[in-house]
């Protein structure tokens, strides 16, 4: 097994997990299989109780972990499936260690940080590098491990003091350490200041770790002289050092980097056994979808109505799923986040400029996507968003929350049941639409949820999000909710027009809302957004972008004429149905480059 570990310096929020992830996508173009590992140095075992504005969306993986968004990251890049255990935190590794001792199986020895913490860390690694990340079962070939928050912090000194063991229990040839330094390009000067880097690089060689990558983050290039300098400075050749610049999309990070000769550098460090030059047909991919990107011209505009829209992080997969659908349509993506409470009739009182420019932003929208969240703050205006779009006709998607405000709004306003709410909201409510579900235990918030993969069953063939879905019995989707539709209301619901064609495997749950006689108004109890990849943008939000620009009826008949089974095959449907000649010319140059790859267009 090789190792790569993945360090930051001078300031966090550089992109470390990008870099991360695009050091797999190289490696991946090569033929290696790779799985990653986050390492978060905060006590909390999970990301499960985090506020959004601590670190962004909590992101769910198949078997019910709740871990941090870079992950989410890994599976996007790299398309492979990884597990709770790829998320190491200091509070995971301190309840191993301190129940192992419990048991009495340190036989009486002091647990000191030093030998035990570090070596559990080091075991968790070992143990989790070798778990396999598709259905082929076969180990990896490569690890990729990301340290998190910046070489100095003392939260982070175990993990550190660990990969410095760690490297020599591994040998030399099989770990790599890549640091990710900021090089900050004052305005007063306009020249690249390299002092931090070197600093950070000081620091991080005398805890005992020497990096063999230094790749270095700026808003600009960087010249030549100043990697030079870098080079000079921080002891590395300069073919070890990697200038990384604001890019036009993420997607373009690989390939700047597989340009330096990261490939060539990793194959010799690390004594990787593949062939050069490689055929590069998934780097090839990615070339394609960056070139779609910088091509878009035309633009869909979207409203997000949430609750943590302060930060874009809080809806990080949401965000990141509504483009690969955008792209996949030929649309350049415009998110407008709207906060739910300036939607609400308090606000107009309170606020009335708010209210008004939250309102005008919605009105503009080409369609809306309401998505998850907890606790009543904001709940009424995702009403209103609900209420607006079924009225308005205008495009609509509800993740979660969304799902449980489109049902309350629809009885409150159609079946006129007073006071209609989410038990969430308002427990003393005579209609309690939305219930606490039974496995929900009260008292106890950590992993309670209904997390994870589970399966959703069709139950009509009409359904518009079968369509969607390539026409498949059923689908497997990720999970994050404690309340769920109440049975009791589903036949009162569907008489009046709101169909539930989407339930769960023992048909009790409602996991999928659409409404007859509506452009597309379409909601889900679980999350598309966890599973939507670049080159496999999620059906929901496909669904979504298509109505949003006014395709989707063509496009499922072109779906269902040609009996395809999957939405991202339709992309050549999709451009040549906009009146846009760089789209067209744009998709032609995209079906050229899967022709020279092997691949059908």
């Amino acid at each position: 097994m090789k190792y790569i570990l993945v360090t930051g310096g001078v300031i966090s929020g550089v992109g470390k997990g990008v870099i991360s992830s695009s050091f797999g996508t190289i490696l991946k173009s090569c033929g290696v299989r790779v799985t990653c590992i986050k390492i978060d140095p905060y006590i909390n075992i999970d990301a499960g109780t985090f506020s959004p504005y601590e670190h962004g969306e909590t992101y769910v993986l198949d078997d019910g972990g709740e871990v941090d968004l870079d992950l989410g990251n890994y599976e996007r890049f790299l398309d492979i499936t990884l597990h709770r255990d790829n998320n190491i935190t200091t509070g995971k590794i301190y309840q191993q260690v301190i129940s192992k001792e419990r048991k009495g199986d340190y036989l009486g020895k002091t647990v000191q940080v030093v030998p035990h913490i570090t070596d559990a860390i080091q075991e968790w690694v070992e143990r989790v590098a070798h778990i396999p990340i598709d259905d082929t079962n076969e180990p990896p070939e490569v690890c990729i491990v990301e340290l998190g928050g910046t070489i100095g912090d003392i939260e982070g000194m175990p993990f550190v003091e660990a990969f410095r063991q760690f490297q020599f229990r591994v040998k030399r040839e099989n770990f790599c350490c890549a640091h990710v330094s900021l090089v900050p390009q004052p305005r007063s000067t306009g020249e690249p200041k390299t002092k931090p880097t070197q600093s950070s690089v000081r620091e991080l060689r005398g805890l005992g770790l020497s990096p063999d990558l230094i790749v270095c983050r700026s808003e600009k290039p960087i010249g030549q002289s100043v990697r030079d300098k870098v080079s000079n400075f921080c002891h590395v050749g300069p073919e070890q050092v990697i200038c990384i610049h604001d890019l036009s999309s993420v997607y373009r990070v690989p390939i700047l980097m597989e340009g330096q000769g990261v490939v060539e550098f990793l194959k010799e460090r690390l004594h990787l056994n593949f062939t050069l030059p490689q055929p590069k047909s998934y780097m090839m991919k990615w070339r394609n979808l960056a070139d779609r990107v910088d091509l878009l011209r035309k633009e869909v505009n979207i409203a997000l109505v949430g609750k943590y829209t302060k930060l874009e992080d809080s809806y990080a997969s949401v965000l990141k799923a509504l483009q690969h659908a955008a792209i996949d349509v030929g649309y350049k993506l415009n998110v407008s986040l709207i906060e739910a409470c300036n939607l609400e009739k308090a606000t107009k009182i309170d606020d009335p400029v708010m209210y008004h420019k939250a309102w005008q932003t919605l009105c503009k929208s080409d369609g809306v996507i309401v998505p998850g969240g907890f606790g009543k703050r904001g709940f009424e205006g995702k009403l209103e968003a609900c209420q607006w779009c079924r009225e308005m006709q205008k495009p609509f998607l509800g993740i979660c929350l969304g799902l449980q405000a489109a049902v309350v709004e629809f009885s409150r306003n159609v079946l006129k049941l007073d006071r209609a709410n989410s038990t969430e909201v308002d427990p003393e409510t005579p209609h309690p639409l939305i219930i606490d579900m039974p496995e929900h235990n009260q008292g106890v918030m950590g992993g309670t949820m209904r997390l994870g993969k589970r399966t959703t069953v069709f139950t009509s063939d009409k359904s518009v999000m079968k369509q969607l879905y390539g026409n498949k019995p059923s689908v497997d989707e990720r999970h994050r909710h404690r309340f769920e539709v109440n049975p009791k209301y589903v036949k009162q619901l569907e008489a009046a027009g709101l169909k539930f064609t989407g339930h769960d495997t023992n048909n009790t749950r409602m996991e999928i809302l659409e409404m007859d006689n509506h452009p597309y108004y379409v909601a889900t109890q679980y999350h598309p957004e966890y599973l939507s990849r670049p080159l496999k943008p999620s059906a929901p939000f496909m669904g979504l972008i298509l109505a949003s620009v006014g395709i989707l009826k063509p496009y499922l008949e072109h779906c269902n004429s040609s009996k395809s089974s999957d939405v991202s095959e339709e992309s050549e449907f999709l451009f040549l149905s906009a009146d846009d000649l760089e789209a067209v010319s744009a998709v032609e140059k995209f079906n050229k480059l899967k022709l020279e790859t092997g691949e059908s267009p």
